[in-house]
């Protein structure tokens, strides 16, 4: 009997209801959508490994580091692996084509990195060929390279048509690996800058930084900086997690924007929702009078409020979650490789749930206050 009053409650003006029920879905897809660009923006930080430090010139990234930096970063106390890489920076038939390129060390860089998921003969053609590439799945889905297909692409910092040929293509361990990036040899970039531009050759953007024990990465970094301390080039080593973090600091008066936003629909539907249910108990009273004046307590009446409040929040919010998921994919579809990884985390439908409760529970508070603690008489007089 209870749940019957409660639906039918509800659903007394259609109208009303279906419009609240409208304008929740809205707000809990737009506040999911939101979570989830948040979500994108740390998502390389969030990948990063413990045992992974990054080590770059410490006036910038823009600046290069000796090649003869890895043996002897090598050497270091903690450190298990070193790799070298470079940013590239080119173009792909036109600028909106943009996708990370890297030249790296081929085989240190792949060991240290198994998150990269690459099938065996295809990595094993990469390394074997001076002008092979490696490319995410989502990259070469996005342009339909194939294993064997050329690649030409425009280099920006460093000028000329490079021609690659794709010998894999690898997949991330997990929906947070980012499957958007594009890896050739450095020894080949090295070799032709070398022969182009003699005083560019054997220099290197960073090193990726293996080391054995995560929990003395601060003391591996300071090692490695005071190695190069008052060298023509000094370098700044942390935590991959934090070089990742650094880029995000970068934009986050637009990520503090972005939350804000998400909170504040929140709470304007908890405004509208309030309203709603502030007009329904108004319209009831002389309802709840007569049910106390026939033995049902003040719970009992706070109680089919709540419940009506809750039940269409929740209502709204299932459906909000629901619509969630097609729109995040729409949504990244469209943005292409702007954000490698987007996805809607669990976290994320958890926070749409708890929103949509609070929303229901808050609206609730003061109209079944008020109709918990109508007075018979006033009740009854109202139908007067």
């Amino acid at each position: 009997m209870f749940i019957r009053l409660i639906l039918r409650n509800a659903f007394r003006h259609k109208l009303r209801t279906s419009l609240t029920l409208v304008g929740i879905v809205v707000a809990i897809v737009a506040f999911g959508l939101l979570r989830t660009i948040v979500d994108a923006w740390y998502a390389g930080a969030e990948a990063s490994a413990s045992t992974r430090l990054i080590t770059r010139n410490a006036i910038s990234l823009v600046f290069s580091m000796p090649l003869s930096y890895e043996q002897k970063i090598r050497q270091v106390p903690g450190v298990a692996s070193v790799s070298g890489a470079n940013w590239f920076g080119g173009i792909y038939v036109t600028e909106s084509n943009f996708f990370p390129q890297f030249a790296i060390q081929g085989a240190t860089f792949l060991d240290m990195y198994p998150e990269f998921r690459i099938a065996a003969d295809e990595r094993k053609a990469f390394l074997t060929d001076r002008q092979g590439a490696i490319a995410g799945r989502k990259l070469a889905d996005k342009f339909g390279w194939k294993i064997g297909d050329q690649i030409p692409i425009r280099g920006t910092i460093f000028p000329g048509t490079w021609t690659f040929t794709l010998r894999a293509i690898y997949d991330g361990a997990d929906a947070k690996v980012d499957e958007t990036q594009f890896y050739f040899h450095w020894a080949l970039l090295n070799e032709t800058v070398k022969a182009r531009f003699p005083r560019r050759g054997d220099q290197v953007g960073w090193f990726a930084v293996e080391i054995r024990d995560p929990t003395q990465a601060a003391e591996v970094s300071q090692r490695i900086d005071a190695t190069f301390k008052n060298s023509l080039a000094e370098t700044l080593t942390e935590t991959e997690k934090a070089f990742q973090l650094g880029f995000v600091a970068m934009t986050e008066a637009i990520l503090v924007a972005i939350q804000a936003v998400s909170w504040v629909i929140v709470v304007i539907i908890m405004a509208v929702m309030a309203n709603t249910m502030a007009m329904t108990a108004r319209e009831r009273y002389s309802e709840y009078a007569t049910m106390k004046a026939i033995g049902f307590g003040n719970g009992f009446v706070a109680g089919l409020i709540f419940s009506e409040s809750v039940g269409i929040a929740l209502s709204g919010g299932i459906l909000g979650i629901a619509l969630t998921f097609p729109v995040a994919d729409a949504f990244a579809s469209a943005l292409g490789t702007l954000f490698p990884v987007f996805f809607v985390s669990q976290e994320t439908v958890l926070m749409q749930a708890a929103a949509a409760l609070i929303v229901g529970v808050v609206a609730a508070l003061i109209p079944a206050w008020r109709a918990a603690h109508v007075k018979i008489v006033d009740g009854l007089r109202a139908v007067a």
